[in-house]
């Protein structure tokens, strides 16, 4: 169906049912509702070519990954986020144009959309401590939203983030009320701002109940299962292992916790285990019961939330916005009271 003939079956002009659909603020809602409606019930879909030449956009939005961060593209945490994203593109027309680059192109690939006008705004991914990236796009004039924060950069810009540092303190918080003291930390590599938030919440937890950290109990590195294998069997097999283990991924966790079940321990009774899950679709913390005490946050309505920023500052809304998540603490199989102390026994006689 063309849009002369879907505007003819209104009974309306083609510019009122264009304008309709493209959100034009000058169409009244009752002709809004009543040519979406109908465009639904049709299955009418406006021409993307057509509809970019009417509005000068290019109705794409980008999405820049360096190849050193080409594993983000099967991460379940991208994945689910651009999930989330891509709904809200494709409810607004909009095609989603990913650009794997090399580290030394990233910079140059900002600059290419820019001079292709082939995307018309960008999502952000993985902001570190003060991302040299958020002042080159705002030079470059291109709409832009971050997932997640930069903490030392004094350059405004819209994003959406969890409260990483609060998420933390209260895992911290709940392992400290059970009794225990000596609890990991297995972080994200710390110039990741996330992962700088994390450690402080744990700190500041410990901090309030008189606890000094301790650098042998807190690691940093790429969050996978074989990090999480590998640093438990070696925390635990040390002369003073922690009780409890608090890690920031699911896929982490999973590491964890094989490392804990071949030294012969039990999870939740020997060792307790906190992760940060994300409730990632294809990578659920249990059923009915959860597997894992987590700290939970959709990161799939985190690109949702993203998505839909972005798209109002494309259609003029200037910003900067901001949108933070509070993470849910959940409670799981994996945590327990801190196990007694095994009594020390002096030799006889």
């Amino acid at each position: 169906m063309t849009l002369k003939e879907f505007s003819n079956l209104l009974g309306l002009s083609q510019t009122t049912v264009s304008r309709a659909l493209n959100g034009y603020p000058e169409v009244s809602e009752a002709t809004r509702e009543k040519v979406l409606s109908a465009a639904k019930t049709h299955g009418y879909a406006p021409n993307t070519r057509a509809r970019a030449l009417a509005t000068g956009r290019a109705m794409a939005i980008g999405h820049v990954i360096p190849i050193s961060a080409k594993h983000e593209m099967v991460n379940p945490i991208f994945a689910d986020f651009t999930a989330g994203a891509g709904e809200v593109y494709s409810s607004n027309g909009y095609d989603m144009l990913i650009s794997v680059v090399s580290d030394d192109s990233e910079e140059e690939a900002y600059r290419s959309f820019v001079t292709k006008r082939n995307v018309d705004g960008i999502i952000l991914h993985a902001p570190q401590l003060d991302d040299p990236r958020i002042p080159l796009l705002n030079a470059l004039g291109l709409p832009f939203v971050v997932h997640g924060r930069s903490s030392q950069t004094g350059a405004p810009y819209s994003w959406v983030d969890v409260n990483n540092t609060r998420a933390f303190q209260r895992a911290t918080e709940l392992l400290l009320d059970l009794g225990h003291k000596r609890i990991a930390l297995l972080n994200g590599l710390e110039h990741m701002d996330f992962a700088i938030r994390r450690r402080m919440g744990y700190e500041a937890a410990l901090h309030a109940r008189s606890i000094t950290p301790d650098p042998a109990l807190m690691h940093t590195g790429e969050m996978t299962e074989a990090q999480g294998h590998d640093l438990t069997r070696a925390l635990l097999s040390a002369p003073n292992p922690p009780t409890a283990i608090l890690v920031s991924s699911i896929i982490t966790a999973t590491g964890v916790r094989r490392g804990i079940e071949e030294l012969g321990l039990i999870m939740g009774r020997d060792v307790s285990l906190i992760t940060h899950d994300d409730e990632l679709s294809y990578f659920r913390n249990g059923a009915d019961v959860p597997v894992y005490t987590a700290t939970r946050s959709s990161v799939r309505a985190a690109g949702r939330i993203a998505a839909q920023m972005l798209l109002d500052i494309i259609a003029g809304d200037p910003g900067p916005h901001e949108h933070l998540l509070e993470a849910e603490l959940t409670l799981g199989l994996s945590t327990g009271p801190a196990p007694r102390p095994t009594p020390h026994h002096p030799p006889d006689g």
